[in-house]
């Protein structure tokens, strides 16, 4: 007896074949980028931008964007944004919220992903991640490459980070974290200068010089 060649089946093993295929060279495609960003990153003894930040929740109709600058050495950062300053030193984290006069003295939990850790913007794919090559296109005139990333623990509360590459010097040029509860962040880097000599005093509040606010230590 003849046995019947069932073409549909024979159709979608090829086409599954070609998917796993596509989907490991994109995978490749992606780490090559990355591992290059990286590097690229991690050569610079600091890196000083300005950049926007966005807030944006379609369901709550909520689009908030605002202006912010960075200083990055090693695992410590500065960061001013919403009229509020915040220090890192590498391990005590100082809040100071201008308009309140008052800073917050922590330890913090890096392992919290609620929000974007600053000083690992440029890394963060190297732990945890799973990542896809998505397309080329253009941001504000610029070409860049396009990669998601994707948590290896489903219990993040976010499902995806999008980063944009600058394809001719490779550097991060936006990353936007996809939230979970509608809440979607956007950072976009607007200039970037690196290897500026930054004193570690720089990622410390300085309470003598500012004698008029209220030190709130909560360690």
């Amino acid at each position: 007896m003849k046995k019947t060649i069932n073409m549909r089946y024979i159709f979608t093993l090829v086409l599954a074949i070609i998917g796993l295929i596509s989907n490991a060279q994109s995978q490749e495609k992606a780490k090559a980028i990355l591992d290059q960003l990286s590097a690229k990153t991690k050569a610079y003894t600091s890196i000083e931008a300005t950049f926007s930040f966005s807030l944006e929740n379609m369901q709550e109709d909520i689009n908030e964007v605002y202006d912010g600058h960075i200083i990055l050495k090693g695992n410590k950062y500065k960061v001013n944004l919403m009229d509020v300053d915040t220090y890192f030193d590498g391990g005590i984290l100082y809040t100071h919220m201008i308009d309140a006069d008052e800073v917050n003295i922590t330890i913090p939990d890096l392992d919290d992903e609620e929000t974007l850790n600053p000083a690992t913007i440029f890394t963060i794919y190297e732990e945890g991640y799973t990542f896809n090559y998505v397309a080329e296109g253009t941001a504000n005139g610029k070409a860049c490459h396009e990669i998601d990333l994707y948590p290896v623990n489903r219990d993040k509360p976010f499902s995806r980070i999008k980063l944009l590459v600058l394809k001719d010097d490779l550097q991060l040029y936006s990353i936007r974290q996809v939230g979970k509860d509608g809440n979607n962040y956007t950072v976009i880097v607007k200039n970037m200068t690196t290897n500026k000599p930054f004193d570690d005093k720089t990622f410390v509040f300085d309470k003598a010089a500012n004698p008029n606010v209220d030190v709130i230590d909560m360690r």
